[in-house]
């Protein structure tokens, strides 16, 4: 599945949307592999989660890492509905993404996965399309291990992809792939999910991707 065929999916997912925290994700499983999709904001309560960014600390087992407070809250949320299918042991192959406050729930749910998953951490792969820092400072080494496979996509000059400030301790983990290379989209106009799609589409037919 190519990156343009991944973001697809998830601008048309039929998500679910939880009351508390105006959470959405979307769960689809197909043969062994299960595919995890969260949604862009869409409403005044994501605004105001994904402004509420003071780091807040993460704990899994002896390691204490931090995060954007706000997408933490939201995660927390979504966790106990996402938590029993990532756990069946019939999942062998797991595919996260998400767009905008979306992916910053994708990178989140790809630790988690990786984390209660060790058996098929190979098999798991995260994409966040337009995709905010989320981590703040640097985690140990066991804990951006977990991230090795979460691949941050940076449309040209895109401004979301850029905050929290670095000025505040944010950091992007995983691996930046930028694409727009060339493209004369503005700081707002490299986020629309149409700009993504153009240059996901060329990307797609010059390198197969």
């Amino acid at each position: 599945m190519t990156l343009k065929e991944i973001f697809e999916k998830v601008l048309g997912a039929p998500y679910i949307q939880l009351e508390e925290n105006a959470a959405s994700y979307y769960a689809e499983r197909s043969g062994e592999t299960l595919f995890l999709f969260f949604e862009k904001s869409n409403g005044s309560t994501d605004w105001k989660n994904n402004f509420d960014f003071p780091a807040k600390p993460y704990h899994e087992m002896a390691d204490v890492w931090f995060v954007h407070r706000g997408f933490l809250r939201v995660f927390k949320t979504i966790e106990p509905y996402i938590a029993p299918i990532i756990a069946d042991k019939s999942v062998r192959k797991v595919v996260i993404a998400g767009y905008s406050h979306g992916a910053a729930l994708a990178l989140l749910c790809h630790e988690y996965a990786v984390f209660h998953r060790p058996d098929i951490a190979p098999f798991i792969d995260g994409y966040g399309f337009g995709c905010p820092r989320v981590v703040w400072w640097k985690p140990n080494k066991r804990v951006l291990a977990r991230f090795a496979r979460f691949t941050v996509i940076r449309n040209c000059r895109d401004l979301v992809t850029h905050l929290p400030p670095r000025l505040f301790g944010f950091r992007h983990v995983g691996t930046m792939r930028k694409i727009g290379d060339g493209a004369k989209y503005g700081q707002i106009e490299s986020h629309f999910a149409e700009n993504y799609l153009t240059e996901l589409d060329k990307l797609q037919r010059r390198h197969g991707i």
